[in-house]
């Protein structure tokens, strides 16, 4: 009887360790259960518009590393990429061989392989929301997310797109499973409050080296540079190291929170590497645009018209009789457009639009973009020193004939029109 006895009580014990065994292989194998992700909605995350205080110490950009860090993900974008198949021989010694008849000039039939690849991004949510840069997933057949926790030869969480925007170069993600652990998430700051010389940190996946951390200063700010075909929008400029693989990680504050997400650089042609001149999206920008990405898609307003780069001075108001100095003035008007079906004209001066006084180009440009379209609004302008209020429905930007007209001949007035914004396009003053 004490035998039998033993003989249970030492194979409920192997059992148990068992067990205890097997929950510990499989932590460690981050083999835990997943939870499904999908229909969890995305919360805003709130921005710290606190001003930046504080004094620089030997622990500050290490306390930042340890808060930020966890929230930063690496990813890798799987796309189909077609190629022609090449004959061996040729291939090897690298000489032109005749081409089979019936097979393309570089002697095969084009076929499509996949391509990985890779990325930064990081946590907004704890449902899994993820923000990176749209030509980081753009295309994509399959998207994989490695968490900080994750080993280097771990695959990832399998992704989705939730929305993207190609004027920001921006994307909204979701991991398809959350793991059993409560995902870390990005604190938001206030990008408008950056100014040249504040310190920052990059975190991001150059090269496959995850979590990778950099410090410079802000070098400036409302940068201009092209985001689309002739289309500009403001950076943040910093010589915080940024390379390939960075795209779409945060640049931080000196309080761990993200001011920017990394987005280009500046580089030689030869190496491609850092030489101290990235480009970040400021995040103002980018969390002005969550519920759309939330939704699936951004929505941008267009009345079609063509203004003259030139700001316009005290002097050239007054010659021109307007109620404030600045203004937008008309090169040319689309045909077709709102613009024109509101009876907008070449050499109108766009003063006011849906109340509100425009003091520049870039002003009319943002306010007509976050107008809805279909929504009709007053539109003061002055002709031949007189003012005129005319109506105009806003149209929604359609990106594929924004390009189609870019490309067509020079506008009238003289010069190539070059587009400046949202439905908007600048060209040389003759």
């Amino acid at each position: 009887m004490a035998t039998r006895k033993s003989s249970l009580f030492y194979g409920g014990l192997i059992a148990i360790s068992s067990l205890v065994v097997g929950m510990v292989i499989a932590s460690r194998l981050d083999l835990t259960p997943l939870s499904s992700a999908a229909n969890v909605s995305l919360t805003i995350p709130v921005t710290n518009s606190d001003p930046l205080t504080g004094q620089i110490d030997a622990t500050t950009f290490r306390n930042i590393a340890k808060i930020a860090g966890p929230a930063v993900v690496s990813i890798r974008a799987t796309t189909m990429q077609q190629v022609r198949s090449t004959d061996n021989l040729r291939e090897f010694f690298g000489l032109p061989l005749p081409s089979v008849p019936g097979q393309g000039r570089d002697g095969g039939e084009p076929r499509e392989v996949p391509q990985t690849g890779a990325g930064s991004g990081f946590i907004i949510d704890k449902a899994g929301y993820i923000l990176t840069n749209n030509h980081v997933v753009e295309g994509a057949t399959e998207i994989r997310i490695r968490l900080s926790t994750m080993h280097e030869s771990d695959e990832g969480l399998k992704a989705r797109i939730v929305g993207r925007d190609e004027l920001t170069d921006t994307a909204l993600l979701q991991v398809e499973e959350l793991p059993r652990t409560e995902l870390p998430v990005m604190r938001f700051g206030d990008s408008g409050q950056m100014a040249p010389g504040d310190w920052v940190m990059a975190i991001g996946n150059p090269f496959n080296l995850s979590n990778t951390v950099t410090v410079g200063i802000v070098s400036a700010v409302g940068r201009q540079n092209e985001v689309s075909q002739g289309r500009s929008a403001d950076f943040i400029q910093t010589d915080a190291a940024i390379n390939r693989g960075n795209s779409g990680g945060p640049l931080l504050n000196i309080r761990g929170e993200v001011i920017g997400i990394n987005t280009m650089i500046l580089t030689n042609q030869m190496g491609g590497g850092n030489v101290g001149v990235g480009f970040a999206i400021p995040i103002n920008s980018v969390r002005d645009l969550l519920p759309q990405l939330r939704e699936g898609k951004v929505t941008r307003g267009r009345i079609g018209v063509y203004i003259f780069p030139n700001p316009i001075d005290e002097d050239y108001s007054k010659e021109l009789n307007l109620p404030h100095v600045g203004g937008a003035e008309v090169q040319a008007v689309t045909g077709g457009g709102p613009a024109e079906t509101a009876g907008v004209k070449a050499g109108d001066v766009i003063v006011e639009f849906n109340g509100k006084a425009v003091r520049d180009n870039n002003e009319l440009v943002a306010t007509v973009a976050a107008t809805r379209p279909g929504t009709t609004v007053p539109l003061k302008v002055v002709r031949n020193r007189k003012p005129l209020t005319l109506n105009v429905t806003v149209e929604e930007l359609d990106l594929s004939t924004e390009r189609a007209e870019a490309d067509a001949p020079a506008r009238r007035g003289g010069g190539a029109a070059q587009d400046t914004g949202v439905g908007m396009t600048v060209s040389p003053l003759t």
